[in-house]
């Protein structure tokens, strides 16, 4: 019996109980599982896929997370772009890309592409629109602190962070936001005068703790919020920074994370990102947007 060519193998929609199945892809090439990362993608978002034929788990993968309006959406994001190994190189990736183009319609798109990924992207129609830098380490303050006041999150607190939130991402994200005081270890808030003007989340990802979202009114803010991150937590903290705030990398930097990767911000169907970049630091996952 022949093996159905790639091409005619169909692309299904994934669920919460293909959290298996994912990690395993994620493993296969490389990455770590992930988890808990790819709980939250498979219910906030939708995740696209094909079964191997063999019954070998999926032989690629990649998640769209969309925000706006629910029945039009103004942005997705597009993450997790995995082919198994044996597979790679056989232009199942490009498949896979062309669909989530062609399922967005008229949608406008973005991602975050590795160097490697970029090239297939830009053949696709993306455009570059800006960088990220990862950083990762220890934190460990060198010299004082801002002068910023931080704290934990509340319930209470929920509606002036989608407020915030909506303000500085430029799309309504509830269905991701209402997630995240469970799926982060620490969800914090930044006050001054009475309001919310920053917060901030630290999710287990392995060994580390991910910083993002990271929404703060200026960078002293920023830096507040990461610090008090960092004090609650034992593990490195990692994050992806826009690389527009460089004042707040180099403080990183100076109080113990290092330099990992750069990550290419890529769009289509948009020649920017919505929003206001100068209160939007990092993001959730760079899978997410």
């Amino acid at each position: 019996m022949s093996t159905p060519s790639l091409s005619a193998l169909p692309i299904r929609r994934l669920t919460p109980r293909d959290l298996r199945v994912c990690a395993d892809l994620s493993e296969n090439r490389g990455w770590p599982r992930e988890e808990h990362k790819w709980g939250l993608l498979l219910s906030a978002g939708t995740g696209y896929g094909i079964d191997d034929p063999d019954g070998h788990g999926l032989i690629g993968a990649y998640v769209v997370t969309q925000y706006g309006p629910p029945q039009r959406p103004a942005l997705a994001a597009i993450g997790m772009v995995l082919v198994a190994e044996r597979y790679a190189r056989q232009g199942v990736g490009r498949r896979l890309m062309q669909y989530a183009v062609e399922e967005a319609a008229t949608t406008p798109l973005t991602l975050h592409a590795t160097p490697t990924g970029r090239l297939l992207y830009e053949q696709l129609g993306f455009k570059v629109i800006g960088r990220a830098e990862m950083v990762a380490g220890r934190f460990a303050a060198v010299g004082p602190l801002p002068d910023v006041a931080t704290r934990p999150a509340t319930a209470e607190d929920l509606g002036a962070i989608l407020q915030l939130d909506i303000e500085v991402f430029g799309q309504d994200r509830m269905h991701v936001i209402t997630r995240l005081p469970a799926f982060t270890d620490q969800l914090r808030v930044a006050e001054a005068d009475g309001e919310i003007v920053g917060y901030a989340g630290a999710w287990p990802n392995m060994e580390t703790h991910v910083v993002g979202p990271l929404v703060a009114r200026d960078t002293e803010t920023a830096k507040a919020l990461i610090a008090s991150l960092g004090a609650g937590t034992e593990r490195p903290l990692r994050t992806d920074i826009d690389v527009r705030h460089e004042e707040l990398l180099a403080w990183v930097k100076e109080n113990g994370l290092e330099s990992v990767a750069f990550n290419s911000v890529m769009a289509y169907g948009t020649p920017e990102l919505p929003g206001d970049w100068t209160r939007r630091f990092a993001p959730l996952t760079v899978a997410a947007g």
